[in-house]
């Protein structure tokens, strides 16, 4: 009888690395990355070589430099004794905040838009058709000017809510909406306030949790669980009750009007509001073709066999037509997120001092480092840029369809 025996492998020879096929494709990575480190490994000594015969080096000494100048919008403490570094330390945050605040409201404008081009009511259709295509097809640095100049024409100035004769007036006694900006009140955090911040984070979690647990219940048993009002209980009775438990440790500053203008609270500049609304409606018009697109690549089928079976159509759109559409409507989502926040990059259009404002305007004119100051622009927004593609492929990947 015939019997098999295992093929000894055969021992690891140099050759291999271009021969077999298993280590070809290594081999060849491997020598491209070789070479692209070496080009530009030349290319920096070329420079390096170009700018010393030129009688310059790089250096970043100035970043300790004193500034010499005021930023009107800032989250942090800074005067203008503070160094380059803190400058645009400022520039980083500001750019970050409208980053933040144009993508979380772009996409909810976005996917009402969106949801809404679909609405079988004509009219509603159409007007967001209007919208649309007047917004995406208008250069968005036109529509900051625009913006700015109708905030600051139509809106009030503080003078005006003066006096007995005022002709504005605050909104709830602690909104203030003016030319100048808008004003708002401001926490104050006493002792025993981490507390109830604690708190508020911890219902957070449970308000996601208890959404996960009725997401679950219902695909794994059929179970439909109410999922606003025990997600509205979740996040706000936990952080109430411990409020008051702890004494109120957290008060509120209302802004009030002082001199020539107002004092206290929060101030969001007038050139904040605009850029922060242009982006975001600008942006919104792109992300709602999107969400059209999705939804239309769901198969009408899908929604009759969910009719079918009694769902309304809110359930209907929330539970089968979208979860499904995301996978669509996520990759191109990436993108408009890139491109909202390297568009953040026209505040100064506005006066609205984002980093490149700070450090790629005036602390540019002021030093004279322009390598300097551009490579740190470049690896900033590359760094913002890939974080927000890194953070957002995580999501991707975690809506791909799962094959048992």
């Amino acid at each position: 009888m015939a019997t098999f025996s295992d093929v000894p492998s055969e021992s690891f020879r140099l050759s291999m690395l271009i021969n077999d096929k298993r280590y070809r494709a290594y081999t060849f990575q491997f020598i491209a990355l070789l070479l692209l480190i070496g080009a530009f490994s030349y290319l920096g000594y070329n420079l390096v070589k170009n700018l010393q015969s030129a009688g310059l080096n790089i250096s970043y000494k100035f970043l300790g430099d004193p500034a010499g100048y005021d930023i009107n919008q800032r989250l942090i403490e800074y005067d203008n004794q503070s160094t380059h570094w803190r400058a645009s330390l400022v520039g980083v945050l500001n750019t970050l905040l409208v980053a933040f605040l144009g993508c979380i409201t772009a996409t909810i404008i976005g996917v009402v838009v969106g949801v809404l081009r679909l609405s079988n009511n004509w009219i509603v259709s159409k007007l967001m058709s209007v919208y649309v295509e007047i917004f995406r097809n208008v250069p968005v640095l036109i529509w900051i000017l625009i913006i700015m100049a109708v905030f600051t024409s139509v809106l009030p100035q503080p003078r005006d809510f003066r006096g007995a004769n005022a002709t504005a007036s605050m909104v709830a006694d602690s909104f203030a909406f003016t030319g100048r900006g808008f004003y708002s009140p401001a926490p104050i955090f006493n002792d025993g306030s981490m507390v109830v911040v604690v708190a508020f984070i911890l219902s957070i979690a449970g308000m996601f949790y208890y959404r996960r647990y009725a997401k679950k219940a219902l695909f794994e048993r059929g179970q439909m669980l109410p999922t606003f009002w025990p997600s509205i209980g979740i996040l706000l009775i936990p952080s109430i009750l411990v409020f008051f438990v702890m004494g109120q440790p957290i008060s509120l500053e209302y802004p009030a009007l002082k001199g020539f203008n107002f004092q206290g609270g929060i101030y969001m500049r007038a050139s904040l509001i605009s850029l922060w609304f242009a982006l975001s409606i600008y942006t919104a018009a792109f992300i709602a073709e999107n969400v059209r697109a999705g939804i239309l690549s769901v198969s009408s089928g899908q929604s009759e066999a969910a009719a079918s079976l009694g769902l309304r159509p809110n359930r209907i759109m929330n539970l089968v037509v979208l979860p499904q559409a995301l996978r669509v409507i996520i990759p191109p989502l990436i993108s408009h997120f890139l491109n909202l926040t390297k568009n953040s990059s026209l505040a100064i259009a506005v006066g609205y001092m984002d980093l490149t404002g700070t450090l790629g305007g005036i602390t540019l004119n002021q030093t004279g480092r322009a390598i300097e100051t551009v490579l740190l622009l470049m690896a900033f927004y590359l760094t913002i840029s890939l974080s927000i593609s890194a953070i957002m492929n995580v999501y991707n990947n975690s809506m791909k369809l799962k094959e048992r």
